[in-house]
């Protein structure tokens, strides 16, 4: 199928496009001297004929997914979690196509490990994910995302600019999900909840009504979206965020820097988290419907609300969820041993200790670790009472 011209500057690559920009990426300057920083002992010639060889009988996203990221995501799971695991059930029919809006957790692999839960359930295809252009920081990396199923969102617009970017956006999810028959992946807010309290952005449902037709409940339901929730049991960047806290603390106007971006992507990617658990919410079909008759200022609060409530429903809460949330409020002594407490306190001295500022308020920054940990049960608690 060929994609309208109008979304050629934010979708992913189309099969015809895809082996001239592998061989773009294998001479890339940039690209080679990051892969010779992992893999220095490999000649420079031989590298780049290994690579061409390699990306031999690729002929679309999904197929250098199915090569290439597929048994990279496998190493980095092996690697990098105790356990990974999937419940709940996206959809009875894993021929349709489905819209998965979640927390964001990870910057990278939140849509990564969603994609290998799908290979391994027998899904036929993997998400097309959005991703801000604000990350793509080197050609190179346009392109790498761009192969593997991105489409982009464009940043730090005027109120005019983004308005039409999101109309454009919204118009190109309902064209994915609808006629190319591609699921596709969503954070429920821009950027990651850095206190871990994780709650839907309205601006985001409204853009995916902006597309479609019929009622703002229809336009929803042609996108069949599917709440997930991503539970890690150890944040590598918890004290990365906790630091940034104290700079804007001590800075109102202090913005990260784009290096500070790639610390926290290769963090995120690199560092050990535990168990993560990713459990799907019944498609939003099943009861958006309840929300039809109300009017546009209701709908979407509603539809956040309930959204909201699905996603902190689907928390894994794992012991250090619970030794903070005691350090914090008290009680839950009963949800884990005097050893895990002890484990716990242990593992956020250690990270405490890697925040390197002059002016170091550690109570502080325990305190927003301890909130990190804690959100996930004070939120599931709520919920669940609804």
């Amino acid at each position: 199928m060929r994609v309208p011209e109008e979304f050629d500057e934010i979708r992913p690559y189309e099969p015809e496009e895809v082996q001239q920009v592998l061989h773009e990426l294998i001479e890339d300057r940039q690209l080679n001297l990051v892969i010779q920083n992992q893999i220095p002992f490999i000649p420079k010639f031989i590298r780049k004929g290994i690579l061409k060889l390699a990306c031999k009988g690729i002929h679309s996203t999904l197929d250098f997914q199915k090569r290439y990221m597929r048994p990279i995501m496998d190493y980095i799971i092996f690697r990098s979690t105790s356990k990974c695991t999937f419940a709940g059930h996206p959809a009875p029919d894993k021929s349709g196509r489905y819209t998965f809006i979640s927390n964001h957790r990870d910057i990278v692999l939140d849509s990564a490990i969603l994609d290998i839960h799908l290979f391994r359930q027998g899904y036929p295809t993997t998400v097309e994910i959005g991703i801000g252009d604000n990350l793509l920081i080197y050609p190179w990396i346009k392109k790498l995302v761009r192969l593997n199923k991105a489409f982009t969102v464009r940043r730090g617009l005027s109120p005019r600019e983004l308005l039409q970017s999101s109309q454009l956006m919204s118009k190109y999810i309902h064209f994915a999900v609808n006629e190319k028959q591609e699921c596709v992946w969503l954070a429920q807010r821009e950027g990651r909840a850095k206190d871990s309290s994780d709650n839907t952005q309205e601006s985001v449902l409204k853009m995916l009504a902006m597309g479609g037709e019929g009622t703002l409940a229809e336009r929803i339901k042609h996108l069949h979206i599917v709440p997930l929730t991503i539970s890690y049991e150890y944040d590598p960047c918890d004290y990365l965020k906790a630091k940034e806290f104290q700079l804007k603390l001590d800075n109102p106007n202090y913005k990260k820097s784009r290096q500070d971006d790639l610390d926290n992507m290769s963090m995120g990617i690199d560092e050990q988290k535990g168990h993560v658990h990713y459990e799907c919410a019944p498609c939003v079909d099943t009861w958006i419907d309840e929300l039809a008759d109300l009017p546009k200022n209701e709908f979407f609060p509603a539809l956040a609300k309930r959204m909201d409530k699905e996603i902190h429903k689907g928390y894994k809460l794992f012991s250090c969820n619970y030794v903070a949330a005691h350090l914090l409020r008290g009680g839950y002594e009963d949800k884990f041993t005097e050893k895990e407490k002890l484990k716990f306190e242990k593992y956020l001295q250690s990270r405490l200790d890697k925040i390197d500022l002059e002016n170091k308020n550690e109570k502080f920054l325990r305190e927003r670790i301890l909130t990190m940990y804690a959100n996930p049960v004070f939120n599931k608690e709520a919920a669940l009472a609804e």
